[in-house]
């Protein structure tokens, strides 16, 4: 039964130790985990390697929702920066707290995803290369939670977006045949490990394009099948190749460009190579990259990734937000559960570089990147010192992260009582409701049509004074709603 709640409730999250993190305060995540639990920065483990912060309901890394305090009510929510976690009661897991308040998804979520929230929300912090993986669609989800649900813990599909907070690097979607083609003539230690068969069908593949066979009577389109069938036939022939010969020609690869960077510059895909092959010796991973686009994002450039896309992120630091599963078909590059035969069968083996998103301004301070998946969207939210910003109104859920900054977030009823799921009822809210906000602080916002005002002002007694307000907002994809 709906009961009375503020607009926003304060969340406890979950940090994840994966190897490949980022140790100490230097994480990002580790930092805004130390932060959010503690306060203190300094709470972070010198030795912990902090890889990703999880918002949401997932069961691999559940939030908390907090008991609330008295809210703050000033007229000047630039002056109110007391936090609420001295308030009574116990800590409740946020999918708990769903179950006994559904209305707080909002009907149109409520009706297409019962009782769930379709999202989860991550920070990321990457020190060396993620597993080269994919992500199942719904019906391939389904099967392999139930065949395997020891390595598939739940049947979501995973469609996710990244968006870079520092250059962030990552492998994302095949290269062209063409691009393959290169490689395999000038990188003999490739050739070798595909096998001669593939590459020769790779390269025949392209011969015949470009002897003309692609302009008479849709030959143009057998040509592509061709080309695709090949890479795809390679692709194939590299992952399951034996262990011994991937190793071997991969150490006599990693020797040659050793001595050769001695008397010319390396690409970009050859020192890539050499970077990976130090973090992940023998690995098969480590020649696929040559199959792969290697892509940095500048801070404020995201990228799409739809299920059964390869990629793999390489480094740096990045706002993820995806559906709600944790589903990952991985096939080289870890040290984890490999399933090779079912990545390669996923794979979609569409070709060319991967389209990045700028983010869309809608007010003066929020951005929207909005990617092609029903289940999210992202907001990031900037306020310079001494302003206030209107956040955009929106019907259902959300999750707001205090990425950067203090301030307060002050919520006021757009019509007095907030209207939830066809009833007057479900938030109690005074005409101004005031939320100091700090660097690491997450909340639940309920669906509502009450309206956030963000202020950003300078912490007096924080270790941190930053110039701007800056927040991002994980949401339903308004396009969905």
């Amino acid at each position: 039964m709906a009961g009375s709640y503020p607009p926003i409730l304060r969340m406890r999250c979950v940090a994840q130790t994966y190897d490949w993190g980022i140790k100490g305060s230097g994480s990002t995540v580790g930092r805004l985990y130390a932060l959010g639990t503690s306060g203190s920065a300094a709470a972070a483990k010198d030795d912990v390697p902090y890889a990703e912060l999880w918002m949401g309901t997932h069961p691999s890394g559940p939030s908390l929702v907090l008991p609330s305090a008295k809210p703050d009510q000033s007229g000047s929510p630039c002056t109110v920066l007391v936090k609420n976690d001295a308030a009574e009661g116990e800590p409740q897991l946020l999918q708990d707290w769903l179950d006994a308040h559904p209305e707080a998804l909002g009907a149109t979520v409520q009706q297409k995803w019962p009782g769930q929230l379709p999202f989860l929300f991550k920070v990321l912090s990457v020190a060396k290369a993620l597993s080269i993986q994919a992500h199942p669609d719904k019906r391939l989800a389904e099967q392999l939670h139930a065949t395997q649900p020891k390595n598939y813990k739940d049947d979501n599909h995973k469609p996710e977006m990244a968006l870079a907070v520092t250059p962030f690097e990552a492998l994302c979607g095949f290269v062209t045949s063409r691009e393959l083609r290169e490689s395999i003539q000038s990188v003999p230690e490739l050739r070798m490990a595909i096998g001669e068969h593939h590459a020769d069908s790779v390269l025949r593949a392209g011969k015949n394009g470009v002897n003309g066979v692609n302009g008479v009577n849709g030959a143009h389109e057998a040509q592509e099948c061709a080309e695709q069938r090949a890479f795809k036939d390679a692709f194939r022939a590299l992952m399951t190749q034996d262990g011994d010969v991937i190793q071997t020609h991969l150490s006599s690869l990693v020797a040659r460009l050793q001595h050769e960077s001695k008397a010319r510059e390396l690409t970009d895909k050859e020192q890539l190579v050499r970077r990976l092959e130090q973090q992940y010796p023998g690995d098969v991973g480590v020649l696929s990259a040559f199959f792969l686009n290697h892509v940095t994002l500048q801070p404020g450039q995201a990228i799409c990734l739809a299920a059964n896309e390869p990629h793999a992120y390489l480094a740096g630091e990045c706002i993820e937000c995806m559906a709600a599963s944790d589903n990952v078909v991985r096939a080289g590059l870890t040290p984890k559960y490999r399933d090779t035969d079912t990545l390669c069968s996923m794979l979609t083996y569409k070709q060319g570089c991967p389209q990045l998103l700028n983010g869309t301004p809608i007010t003066p301070h929020v951005s929207v990147y909005t990617p092609p998946f029903d289940e999210f969207e992202v907001e990031k939210i900037s306020v310079p010192l001494g302003q206030t910003a209107a956040l955009p109104e929106i019907s259902g859920p959300s999750i707001l992260l205090v990425f950067r900054g203090s301030g307060a977030i002050s919520v006021a009823p757009a019509n007095g009582m907030n209207k939830v799921h066809g009833s007057a009822a479900a938030v109690a809210a005074a005409p101004s409701y005031v939320q100091g906000v700090h660097v690491g602080d997450v909340f639940f916002v309920p669906a509502g049509s009450h309206k956030l005002l963000a202020s950003a002002v300078v912490e007096t007694d924080g270790e941190d004074s930053e110039p701007v307000l800056e927040m991002y907002r994980a949401r339903v994809n308004v396009q969905a709603q």
